[in-house]
Parts: structure tokens; sequence; C-alpha cells
């Protein structure tokens, strides 16, 4: 047989295992199955919400599952360890029964698939959804999905942190197909990214050497005002840096040049503000003069012409 048929034979007889426990332990809440291989057998870990009904008075009933899974199944030597259910309500498998149940009731298909919701996010997960198909409300099948919280679909973080269950329930319309999705409460996304305190930073820092130390600029102690400050108690790098800083500021105009290098400067002086000077008044901005003609002979001056006086006419006497 080839190594392929043999995985495909040994995954169809694991899951039909877990479709038998199923069967047997749903009322004791069934919520997932392991199995795993030993020197000294199969080892089967086995997820119940009541631990007590799968186990029965005396062992009655986990003895009985033992011989079913040898003689049926043809494991060899299997063991079965039942382990409670530590938060029911975060577990997709117990969900997905609670709500097959609450269906096969009576329930409508929205209450139940909303109270399903608040009750797993109430128990602390980071995001859930719930999905109903099937003939719903009428003779035509719909899904309807119920979400909440961060879903994750594809990638890493959905094979890390999703916990899928599936299952069904019975009505008299039809079976309906149930299910349920829960993100781990402890989920890690890529994009979350957790900031260290500044107390820790300076462990950080002291791990580098003298010179390698990451630049950035220079902050003065939180019980320490600006106005306070003493040369003295800055290091020589930090007062490097200041007077950068200020020689920058005064070629751009925006602030006086600081002290030179070996210059002190008291913090009272510093903390002076400067004296405005007056501005110089403006002078008028003078009007722009008409560009002069080119001098040439003058012109003459028009002959003014006087109005010709009446003519007398003279009376014979």
């Amino acid at each position: 047989m080839s190594s392929e048929r043999k995985f495909i034979k040994e995954s169809i007889r694991r899951q039909l295992l877990k479709e038998h426990l199923f069967r047997e332990t749903q009322r004791a809440g069934f919520g997932g199955l392991s199995v795993a291989r030993t020197p000294l057998g199969t080892h089967i870990s086995l997820i119940a919400e009541r631990p007590g009904m799968v186990i029965g008075r005396r062992g009655a009933t986990i003895n009985r599952l033992t011989d079913e899974v040898e003689n049926i199944f043809g494991f060899d030597n299997p063991q079965i360890e039942v382990q409670e259910a530590q938060v029911p309500a975060l577990n997709p498998g117990i969900m997905a029964q609670k709500l097959s149940i609450a269906l096969e009731k009576g329930w409508h298909f929205r209450r139940a698939g909303h109270s399903t919701v608040m009750r797993i996010m109430d128990a602390g997960a980071r995001g859930c959804q719930v999905e109903i198909s099937g003939k719903l409300t009428g003779d035509r099948h719909r899904t309807v999905k119920f979400r909440q919280g961060h879903i994750k679909y594809c990638g890493e973080p959905k094979h890390q942190w999703m916990r899928v269950a599936i299952t069904t329930a019975a009505k008299k319309s039809g079976v309906l197909g149930l299910k349920v999705l829960i993100m781990d409460p402890d989920a890690k996304l890529p994009d979350e990214i957790e900031l260290l305190p500044p107390e820790e930073l300076t462990d950080v820092f002291e791990e580098y050497g003298e010179g390698d130390a990451p630049e950035g600029p220079y902050r003065p102690p939180e019980d320490q005002d600006d106005e306070a400050l003493d040369d003295e108690a800055l290091d020589d790098e930090a007062l490097d840096k200041i007077v950068e800083v200020d020689a920058a500021a005064a070629a751009e105009g925006d602030v006086p040049k600081g002290p030179a290098e070996g210059e002190t400067v008291d913090a009272k002086e510093e903390a002076k503000p400067e004296e405005k000077k007056p501005k110089a008044k403006k002078a008028p901005a003078k009007k722009k003069e008409e560009p002069k003609a080119e001098a040439g002979p003058a012109p003459e001056p028009e002959a003014k012409t006087e109005p010709e006086a009446p003519a007398e006419t003279k009376k014979e006497s």
C-alpha cells in the first residue's frame, strides 16, 4: 500500500472514531477528541463538559467505549482519558451542541444565534461567528451569520487562533447546518505592537557601548524644570547637541545664537526674555517719475486771432 493511501485510510478511521464517540457522549457535552500513538498503544484524549457521565458508574461507560474502540475500529491497546472543559463557553463543540438543542426545542433562529454569540463573548473570546443554514423562514434555503469581534478567515492567525465546530439540528422542515467559530482569548494578531515603558528603555540603552547608543533628542529629568537646568548637569554630548540646534535656528533667523563651546551662561540670563527693539519706520515710497520727452525745437505759439469789429456806417447829414 502506498503512503498516500495509508494516510487517507488512517484519517478516515480517526474521523469515524470521532463521530462514534460524539454520538455516545453527546449528552455529556462532547468538546473534542485527540488521538496519539505511543509505544504502549493508542492514547485517546476526550474533552467533555461533564466527565462523570462519560466515565459512568464504577467506570462502566468508559470500559464499554474502550472495548468498542479496540474491536470496531482496530486501534491497538486504546487508553481513553477524559478531561473536563475549563471554560465550556469557549469550546466551539460544546456551544454548537447547545445551539442545536435550542433550535430543536423550538427557539427562533435569531434568538438562538444572538444568545450564543453573547454567551461566547461574555466568556472572554476575542471574536466569534455563528452560521445557521437551511430552511429558516420558507421553503428556500438561506444562510444567516451572527458575528461579533475579530474573525480571521485565512493565513497563519486562522490556523493558530481560530477554533471551529460543525454540527446539525434536525427540525420538521428539514436539517439545519450549524457552524461555530471562536477566536482564542489569548490571540495575538500580527498588527498588534507592544511599546516598552520608559523604565525598561534604560535597560535597553545600557546594552549599547560608548558611541553606539541610538541618537535622539535630549530629555531632561521629569523632576527638573527646563529653566533651572545647569550646564554642569549636562554631559558633553547633550551640550554639543544644544549648541548645534541653537546655531541652526539662529542661521534661519528664528532664535539668537547660543553660547559657543567653553562658554557658560547663567540660567537666570537664559530665562530672561529678550527685549524687543523698536522697528525702524520705513520711508514712504517715492512716486515713479514719468519719463521726460526728448528735447527738440519748441513749437511756435499760435497767433491769436482777434474778432473783427463791425463796420461803422456813417449817416449822411
